[in-house]
Order: structure tokens, then C-alpha cells, then sequence
């Protein structure tokens, strides 16, 4: 292992501690869980030594960690401060952990126009760009999820998605109950994750089907589940804001009104480091996100509010 592999190993090592599981380390630090583990499973083997165990309240360090462990803390509190300090002066750069989802399927399609704008700004989001990852806490942070510190963005409204073949095969299916049998698409989240929900929860609050809600393939994110709802393959249901640019193109349709919908439980909230009031390029960035997030949230509100009150109209004809 070179030094840089080493010093990425021990990083996903003290976060995954410092985090308690190897999702949430995978989070703050930008990458897969798989990578964590990649990088923690490396350093035990060049160790030949086990690090982590899995406990009641999430992963421990065995007893060789708990020797280091202290010093490990230390070091990269260290290197936190120092990464913080030498920031200073890449002030062109600015590096970004994000919602997987929301990074892909609504930061990319508005990305564009900022960096139009600010053709100077370098990015490095999720640890790829046009400038390598570095260690140390990342600039910003945009998560799913309320954070201590953190600044609320907006909160999404979770509803049904489909192709457009899909629309006319429920019209002519089951008329009290039109998604009986339809195949149905899921995350991984809205099967592991009650802050996520999905087909069981909606059918709950709406109907529009007898059983098996929970039924159907499951995909890790939402690109993909959304590629095979492109393809007419099944009904998902995904966050409003994270589907507006296709549903303006018409590759997807919404197969009821956006008021039949739930509310997020979490909002996607904004965290930001010490130093954005120094760098003004951050202070850019994070006012336009916070200026973009601003027409979403007034955009979702428009859309629920249209299609409730174009169904009131129908239901006094």
C-alpha cells in the first residue's frame, strides 16, 4: 500500500467509527459503503489484524484499534483543521458531498448554468471532477435529513412515476383497483429505511390496489429505477423535485394527480464549512443553491396546488 492509500484507508477507518456504520461514513465522506469497507478491509489485511467489529449501537474498534484509537482522532482532527487552513488559498475549488439521488437527478441538470456563469469555479462532487478528492471535511455537504447546524433547502413531495405506455394500460385495467398486479419498482431505502417511503405507503394513504405493494425489483438509487420506468418496465415512486426536468420532457408521466402524494418526512438540508464566509466562490455556490432550491420548493407547491384544485373542479361538474 502507497502512503496516499494508506492515509484514504485510515480516513474511511476514523469516519466509519466517528459515524457508527459504514453507510453513514459513506455519506460524509462522498463515496459507496462498498468503498469504505474496501478501504478498511485493505488496511486489516496489510495489518494482518482486524479493526472493527459490529456492536449494538454500530461498529467498534477490536481491542488492536483501541490502542491507536485516540491518536487516530486526534490526527485527523488535526488534519481537518490543517486542510481547513491551507483551503484558503484554492479558493477556485470547491469540493461537494451530496445525496446520491439528489446529486444525479437534480444538482446535474441545473449544474450547468452556474458553470456557464462561473466558468472559473472547479468542482469536485462525490470524490469526481475537474479536481481530485482531498482529505479533510468537505466544503459543503448536502444530505436527506435534518443536521445540527445544517440549513433546510426544501422538502420533496414522494409520488407515483411511470412511462408513457404505462398510462393508458392502467385506463383500461382494473377500475376500482387500476395498479392491481402492475409491476411495481422500489429503492432499497424504501424497503430498509422507514424515512423513505414507498409503494406500501402510498398504496396505504391512496388505494388503487389490493396486495402486494410491496412486491417488485428494488434498485440501489434512482437513476437506474428511473432508466427502467423510462422503458415502461413499472410504477416508482420517487420525489418530485428529483423528476421535474423529465416530466417537462415527457419521458415520464405522473399516473395521478401530484396532491396524491406524500410528504418527505426529511428535508434535503445544506451544511457548510467554517470557512464559506471567507471564500466568496462558496458563498456563490451555496447562494444559488439556495436560490434554485427556492423555485423547487415553490414549483412542487404550484404543481400539488394546481392538480388539487383541478380535481375539485371535475368533482363539481
Amino acid at each position: 500500500m502507497t502512503a496516499a492509500t494508506h492515509l484514504k484507508s485510515l480516513q474511511a477507518l476514523e469516519m466509519a467509527i466517528r459515524a457508527g456504520s459504514l453507510k453513514d461514513a459513506a455519506g460524509r465522506l462522498g463515496i459507496t459503503p462498498a468503498a469504505i469497507g474496501q478501504r478498511i478491509r485493505s488496511l486489516e489485511d496489510f495489518l494482518g489484524s482486524d479493526l472493527l467489529v459490529r456492536g449494538r449501537s454500530g461498529l467498534m474498534p477490536t481491542k488492536d484499534l483501541e490502542l491507536a484509537l485516540d491518536d487516530l482522532k486526534t490526527a485527523f482532527a488535526a488534519l481537518d483543521r490543517v486542510t481547513e487552513a491551507l483551503d484558503f488559498q484554492r479558493t477556485t475549488e470547491i469540493h461537494v458531498v451530496a445525496d446520491r439521488d439528489w446529486y444525479q437527478l437534480w444538482l446535474m441538470p441545473r449544474l450547468a448554468a452556474f458553470r456557464a456563469d462561473n466558468p472559473n469555479i472547479l468542482f469536485c462532487i462525490n470524490g469526481a471532477g475537474d479536481v481530485p478528492l482531498r482529505l479533510g471535511a468537505p466544503d459543503c455537504r448536502i444530505v436527506y435529513g435534518e443536521t445540527r447546524g445544517g440549513e433546510v433547502l426544501y422538502r420533496d413531495r414522494l409520488l407515483p412515476v411511470t412511462g408513457p405506455d404505462n398510462i393508458g394500460r392502467i385506463a383500461d385495467w382494473d377500475k376500482d383497483m387500476p395498479l392491481e398486479g402492475m409491476p411495481f419498482i422500489h429503492l432499497v431505502a424504501q424497503r430498509d429505511d422507514p424515512l423513505h417511503p414507498g409503494w406500501p405507503a402510498w398504496v396505504e394513504k391512496f388505494g388503487n390496489r389490493r396486495e402486494g405493494a410491496g412486491r417488485g425489483v428494488h434498485y440501489r438509487s434512482a437513476l437506474p429505477a428511473l432508466e427502467a420506468v423510462r422503458e415502461n418496465v413499472g410504477f416508482l415512486i420517487c420525489g418530485l423535485s428529483l423528476v421535474q426536468h423529465e416530466l417537462k420532457q415527457r419521458r415520464i408521466l405522473l399516473p395521478y394527480p401530484a396532491h396524491q402524494s406524500l410528504e418527505a418526512p426529511m428535508p434535503y438540508t445544506l451544511e457548510i464549512s467554517t470557512h464559506a464566509k471567507i471564500r466568496p466562490q462558496l458563498q456563490r455556490f451555496c447562494d444559488w443553491l439556495r436560490e434554485q432550491s427556492r423555485k423547487t420548493a415553490a414549483e412542487i407547491a404550484a404543481k400539488v396546488g394546481q392538480d388539487q384544485a383541478r380535481t375539485n373542479s371535475s368533482a363539481l361538474r
